[in-house]
């Protein structure tokens, strides 16, 4: 994976954070970590919204701490949507059959050049216009 671009879901970042799964923090605190020093990593803007959210909210992390942790992951490529990404999205949804949510994710990997769709949430093995989404904790 070291010369691919990886798109990283933002359930995989909360991960880093959610110390009720050990496993799957430590794995996501890796591959964080691997995408960082490799400048291989991609999210985007509506990556970094999801973590905030969720772990200020759910997570009870102090919006400080969660602040300082959001500037660090900007440090990957941070693809931002335009307004043709967001009908992309909407196309994903229609065909897919995805949340219009997820279609972003997905339009959002494939313009940032992306190969592997790192993912939880999403179906593991599925390739979509030529990302293969991957569960880092299968």
């Amino acid at each position: 994976m070291a010369n691919l671009r990886v798109f990283i879901d933002s359930n995989i970042l909360i991960y880093t954070d959610d110390k009720r799964f050990p496993e799957k923090q430590q794995i996501a605190n890796n591959l964080v970590d691997f995408h960082l020093r490799r400048r291989s990593g991609v999210i985007s803007i509506q990556v970094l919204q999801e973590y905030y959210s969720v772990t200020t909210s759910k997570l009870r992390i102090d919006p400080v701490v969660a602040r300082e942790k959001v500037e660090i992951l900007s440090s990957l490529y941070v693809f931002q949507p335009t307004t043709d990404d967001i009908l992309g999205a909407i196309d994903i949804h229609r065909l897919h059959q995805f949340s219009f949510w997820d279609g972003l994710i997905l339009r959002s990997s494939i313009q940032s050049g992306c190969r592997i769709l790192l993912s939880e949430d999403l179906q593991h093995g599925r390739r979509i216009e030529g990302i293969e989404i991957t569960n880092p904790f299968v």
